[in-house]
């Protein structure tokens, strides 16, 4: 079966290029399964700044919810690279999905996984107690994401000011 590789850090750690690095040291090209939705002009930039640093070997899979059907999808053609796990749960939980049960589903499905997958994700439990219900559910949301995609991942990369360090 295909090994799950997990990059954490905080935000501009150096994650998603560690994480494209990755993913281009197994195969030529790779899928890019993209979690983020451009909702304003902001992040409309960020994913076009995304895009551009990653080229032409990439193939992207934009995929805001259904991540593990994106996964099953692209099975077979290559390492896929998703960026980003927060993002993803931010999506399901403003859509009012379950995240927990879309979680244990993407957890089940890695080790079926025949090609490599590599999971970009935000370390956001170094920071202050947010000071609001939602930012702190979210928070403790992502820390058991993050918990639960760590213990099925082979490997563990901690990405600190752009370098990698493997945890796992």
């Amino acid at each position: 079966m295909g090994k799950t590789i997990l990059v954490t850090g905080g935000a501009r750690s150096g994650k998603s290029a560690i994480a494209e690095a990755q993913a281009l040291s197994l195969a030529p090209s790779a899928i890019y399964i993209a979690t983020a939705e451009a909702r304003d002009a902001e992040m409309a930039a960020r994913i076009a700044a995304h895009q551009a640093r990653r080229g032409p070997c990439w193939v992207t899979h934009p995929e805001p919810l259904d991540l593990t059907g994106a996964l099953n999808a692209t099975d077979g053609r290559g390492p896929r690279l998703v960026d980003c796990l927060t993002l993803w749960l931010t999506n399901l939980m403003l859509g009012g999905h379950d995240w927990q049960s879309a979680a244990r589903t993407l957890v089940a499905a890695l080790p079926c996984q025949v090609d490599p997958v590599i999971i970009v994700t935000n370390e956001v439990g170094g920071g202050i107690v947010p000071d609001n219900p939602l930012a702190r559910e979210f928070r403790d949301a992502a820390g058991l994401l993050n918990q639960w995609v760590a213990k099925a991942a082979d490997d563990v990369i901690f990405a600190v000011a752009g370098l990698p360090l493997k945890v796992k």
